[in-house]
């Protein structure tokens, strides 16, 4: 048995949350056909989407209104959504059923394992982390996903020319995301600082309520280098 001073720190807690009937009904019914396994072996991008095109992936999308929105507004690329909590799962589960999409799939894991066990490298076109736990207290931070190390297995995951896009409104955990981002020799920023937001991410209801009231958002654009 694993010792817990070897167990790894994770960047979530798997909340009691409650799961709405029609989430439930979506993550029964939908989860065998839109969702893939987590297996420890790498996965067959193209054999999974049914075709050749540039594949995108999400982590951790929430309830994923803003992952249906991006997938339905290109369908030209394919995204691959993880995220651990069912609710959310659920949620994306039925909006993709509901609009018919056929450019989103599923992993219900964890996404260091993920990527570390399931994504080949120079697999990925993109990376998409929008408004990641901020973990706010001090003694926390080390919980938080944008991490040296896991920036470095992300990057390894990229092909040449391929991008990462995170995007946060906690101010202090944005220049943490700078820092970490900067520091990695692979990359390289598309931006002076803080880019501005891109087309392709729409602006939630929470993100709109919040600039009105003043609260900044911040998003962040590398590229891995040629």
């Amino acid at each position: 048995m694993e010792s817990p001073q070897k167990r790894p720190i994770r960047s979530f807690v798997l909340r009691q949350g409650r799961v709405s009937s029609a989430q439930a009904r979506a993550h029964e019914a939908l989860l065998p056909r839109l969702g893939i396994p987590y297996a420890a072996r790498p996965l067959a991008l193209d054999a999974s989407f049914g075709r050749a095109a540039p594949k995108i992936l999400e982590i951790g999308f929430g309830m994923g209104e803003t992952s249906a929105a991006i997938a339905a507004a290109h369908p030209e690329n394919d995204y691959l959504g993880i995220e651990v909590h069912t609710p959310g799962v659920g949620s994306l589960l039925k909006q993709i059923d509901e609009m018919g999409l056929t450019n989103l799939r599923i992993v219900q894991h964890d996404a260091v394992e993920v990527l570390r066990e399931m994504i080949a490298p120079a697999a990925l076109d993109g990376a998409h982390i929008f408004f990641p736990d901020p973990w706010p207290k001090k003694r926390h931070h080390k919980r938080r996903l944008v991490q040296p190390d896991f920036v470095a297995l992300l990057v390894s995951r990229l092909k040449p020319g391929g991008y990462v896009h995170l995007a946060t409104d906690w101010e202090e955990y944005a220049a943490q995301m700078l820092e970490v981002l900067a520091a990695e020799p692979l990359l390289e920023n598309t931006a002076l600082d803080y880019a501005p937001r891109p087309d392709y991410r729409p602006q939630t209801k929470f993100e709109t309520r919040g600039l009105k009231l003043g609260h900044g958002v911040w998003d962040i654009v590398f590229r891995r280098r040629a």
